[in-house]
């Protein structure tokens, strides 16, 4: 029973455990103070060994056009490197790894414009040079395009961080924030195991959050009229209410496009193509006036944001985005009270209890079986798409096990060549090799052992498996170990068939990717004390040095 294979539902326990801190009514504060301050365009607080970063939702004089929502650009051209770990994808080359068929990261354009502006600002640099030299965590926020600021700041620090090996933890918080860039941003960001650091507050009516997923060009005007009007009410309330009356005709037209969009990918089959452009990445915190859910899965997001929408309003859907601060308050206070059920209504398990908390935290009535049925369908595939990858990686230890043997085999080939009276080794012999059986039986475990770590980065690029498992040690070793003993007679491989004289030497022209992604595993290993001063058999075999790059150059001289 699906139930009792996973018990829990703890969407609204997350929430709960985060409204619990201080993190969410302090950060809120910030950017509210922010938003009174637009000319600045940010605040800084230094608490401790905590720095606080605020980015002000009224970005003046850089704005981007709210009708270029789809103007996504490749964020390896226009950043000169600033967020390599996302841009080289895993393949160790700057901007390279694309495989066909796939988009490379993407990133609002006009969003980008605006974070870059900010990052040039002496002001924001001494500010961030202070906070990162004074501090062990920081904590970056932002309000509606504020939020998209802060998105890409983290995205920066946690980048530049990364390359210093520094061990500050960095949070960012948003509220009300639109989506920043495509699918294989969300991808890189799940891959560098960035997910947990970034937290979206988003209430159960605003329409922001949820505008990207919409065709923005044939609501042009409105969208001026939408922005003008947030901007106002942020920074001169009694002029807000003019361009309310200006904006009353677009509002309906604005909430129908929107909620259609959102219909038409919450009922996407799983698995099929996004083509909205936009996908969202990190948590998402769901808050309404009951409560707060909290979820990190992408599809259940989408689907969420549909189902919460589907009871508002055109109105609500335009005002929710002014009250973050009236939300953030209700929550806070609402960990202090128990929630319970009536007797009659009481759950039969813990996880049917869980789904209701959920529900009734995200403000959907059970009663109300339209809204409710696909909440609770949600909350089933986010649960179910939870367990997949540690189940995934699982199965991928077991079938490791079963191919032990065709590199145990491989192995044994390659101390047979080395002991032989022609001393050829196994390099030499492998490129020189006849119709023997043996030699056939070795080649055919190159290929199934081939088979077997493409798939590997197959799932992997998928988010098939877990976010860390490129850093697990059993794999991380794994990999090294098989690249160091099949790799050479890739090489062999390459040379007998003449691919050189087709393709160019095996360096530049012929190595696997899986060879590459692997190389790059290894040097961001996390290296433990024991692993200083101690070494395998295997790595510490004077004859296995050669398999490394030597190898690669041996026929390119």
């Amino acid at each position: 029973m699906d139930t009792e294979a996973s018990p829990f539902e703890s969407s609204e326990m997350l929430a709960t455990f985060l409204t619990s801190t201080p993190l969410l009514s302090m950060s809120w504060s910030l950017c509210d103070r922010a938003n009174t301050m637009p000319s600045q365009g940010f605040v800084a607080e230094q608490m401790g060994s905590v720095g606080h970063l605020a980015f002000s939702g009224v970005q003046l004089g850089s704005g981007p056009d709210p009708t270029s929502g789809r103007n996504l650009e490749p964020l390896v051209t226009a950043t000169n490197g600033l967020f390599f770990p996302l841009e080289h994808q895993f393949d160790g080359e700057e901007g390279g790894g694309e495989e066909e068929g796939k988009e490379p990261v993407l990133v609002h354009a006009g969003f980008l414009r605006i974070f870059l502006s900010v990052k040039s600002n002496p002001n924001f640099q001494n500010r961030m040079l202070n906070m990162i030299q004074n501090s062990k965590s920081i904590v970056i926020a932002g309000h509606g395009i504020g939020g998209t600021v802060a998105g890409l700041c983290a995205l920066w620090l946690l980048s530049y961080l990364q390359s210093i090996s520094s061990n500050i933890s960095v949070l960012c918080i948003t509220f009300g924030s639109p989506l920043l860039g495509n699918e294989s941003l969300s991808r890189a960001i799940l891959r560098e195991g960035w997910s947990g650091n970034f937290c979206h507050v988003v209430s159960k009516h605003d329409v922001f959050p949820r505008l990207f997923f919409a065709p923005l060009a044939p609501l042009n005007p409105q969208l001026h009229s939408l922005l003008q009007f947030w901007q106002l009410s942020m920074t001169s309330p009694p002029l807000a209410l003019l361009a309310e009356k200006l904006l009353d005709e677009g509002k309906s037209q604005i909430f129908r496009t929107v909620l259609a969009s959102l219909e038409g990918l919450a009922k996407a089959e799983q698995g099929k193509n996004v083509t909205c452009g936009f996908w969202p990445f990190g948590n998402y915190f769901f808050c309404s006036e009951d409560g707060a859910i909290c979820n990190d899965n992408a599809t259940f997001i989408v689907k969420m944001m549909h189902s919460l929408l589907l009871n508002s309003s055109p109105s609500c859907s335009i005002e929710d985005h002014l009250k973050y601060g009236y939300y953030v308050e209700k929550a806070s206070l609402q960990v202090l009270t128990k929630t319970s059920f009536p007797p009659a209504e009481l759950p039969e398990s813990s996880y049917e209890a869980g789904v209701a908390l959920a529900l009734q935290s995200s403000g959907i009535a059970c009663q109300d079986e339209s809204v409710a049925r696909p909440a609770k369908n949600c909350l089933k595939l986010a649960r179910r798409m939870g367990r997949t990858p540690n189940l995934n990686c699982a199965n991928l230890a077991i079938k490791l096990s079963k191919i032990t043997p065709y590199r145990a085999e491989i192995e044994w080939y390659k101390a047979t060549c080395d002991q032989s009276d022609a001393q050829m080794g196994y390099y030499d012999s492998f490129k020189q090799r006849g119709a023997s059986k043996r030699d056939f039986k070795v080649n055919m475990n190159r290929y199934k052992l081939a088979r077997f770590w493409d798939n590997v980065i197959n799932m992997l690029d998928n988010n098939d498996l877990p976010r860390d498992f490129h850093r697990r040690a059993k794999w991380v070793n794994g990999s090294q170990f098989y690249m160091l003993l099949v790799e050479p007679l890739d090489i062999a491989e390459y040379y007998r068939t003449g691919m050189h004289r087709k393709k160019g030497h095996y360096i530049s022209n012929g190595r696997e990717r899986r060879y590459k992604i692997f190389e790059r595993w290894w040097k961001e290993r996390p290296i433990k004390e024991e692993e200083k001063k101690t070494r395998s058999t295997f790595a510490s075999s004077p004859k296995t040095h050669v398999f490394g790059p030597e190898w690669r150059k041996l026929e390119s001289g």
